[in-house]
């Protein structure tokens, strides 16, 4: 279901002047990227096509896809390239994992580009401090569910707090990602306190903290046996033309003893997720 909904999200996507068939690509940086299975899983159960750079060109301000027919046009572009590669005339100059020209033809309308670029500033850990604020702006009234409390170490207060209790919180890079960059400080000797201690009071700016959460468990095949791990559940919500909650989701689990990190670069792993229903 998640493959089905989400090439729903996609054709959804497509620029309205289009036909009802919109030609549809995946951009994968290539096989030697950890996600390449995901990438070509996806779009061989979507039937669309699995693209690298090398295998696009722009040409007349228009994305085209090189096949043994010729050139043909791409409407909307899935992209699992970082912001930074996708147009070495735009952003990097150096790389060859995007296409030259694609910015030109985004910003003129004649491709849609999913996730839009720049929609990773919500990557930024520092932005879900202030999400409570972001939701009462835009929606008039505060948020329904309640934030985990995030100390932004940018605020003097926020940094004064973190400081004095780092044993007891999770302390992360807000540009972290794949569990790097961080400290959990239930689990970590006085040393590596101090040594983020330092850090933290170098960039500040660069650090946000939260409580350390009770991670649920469940029963997990490890070399042992049958063990508790710790687990996540990540829910998958599609925007498009309409908010599509995917009826399904990534549960990640730690499957070193006593690990709060579920990153797969961690060593974490993935469960079946099962969705009951009447």
């Amino acid at each position: 279901t998640y493959p089905d909904n989400l090439r729903k999200t996609l054709e959804s996507v497509a620029p309205r002047r289009l036909s009802k068939d919109p030609t549809i690509a995946v951009l994968t940086p290539g096989i030697y990227n950890s996600a390449y299975f995901e990438h070509a899983f996806l779009a061989d159960q979507m039937g669309l096509e699995l693209v690298e750079g090398s295998d696009l060109v722009v040409l007349d301000g228009h994305l085209n896809m090189k096949t043994t027919e010729g050139l043909r046009p791409v409407d909307v572009l899935y992209r699992r390239v970082d912001d930074a590669f996708l147009d070495p005339l735009t952003f990097d100059p150096t790389s060859v994992l995007g296409v030259p020209g694609l910015m030109d033809v985004y910003r003129a309308g004649n491709v849609t580009i999913v996730n839009a670029p720049g929609a990773g500033i919500a990557d930024d850990k520092a932005i879900y401090s202030y999400i409570p604020e972001i939701i009462e702006f835009y929606m008039g009234r505060p948020p329904i569910l309640k934030n985990v409390p995030t100390y932004n170490c940018r605020k003097p207060d926020a940094l004064k707090y973190v400081l004095e209790n780092m044993a007891e919180l999770v302390v992360k890079e807000v540009h972290g990602s794949g569990g790097y960059g961080m400290l959990v400080g239930p689990a970590s000797t006085a040393d590596e306190i101090e040594a983020f201690r330092a850090r933290v009071k170098a960039r500040p700016d660069n650090y946000i903290a939260q409580p350390t959460l009770a991670l649920s468990t469940c029963p997990t095949l490890v070399e042992d046996g049958i063990a508790p791990r710790h687990l996540d559940l990540r829910p998958f919500v599609l925007i498009g033309d309409e908010v599509r909650l995917v009826p399904g989701g990534l549960t990640r689990v730690a499957l070193r003893k006593g690990s709060l990190v579920v990153n797969s670069s961690q060593g974490g792993g993935t469960k079946d997720t099962w969705i009951l229903q009447d």
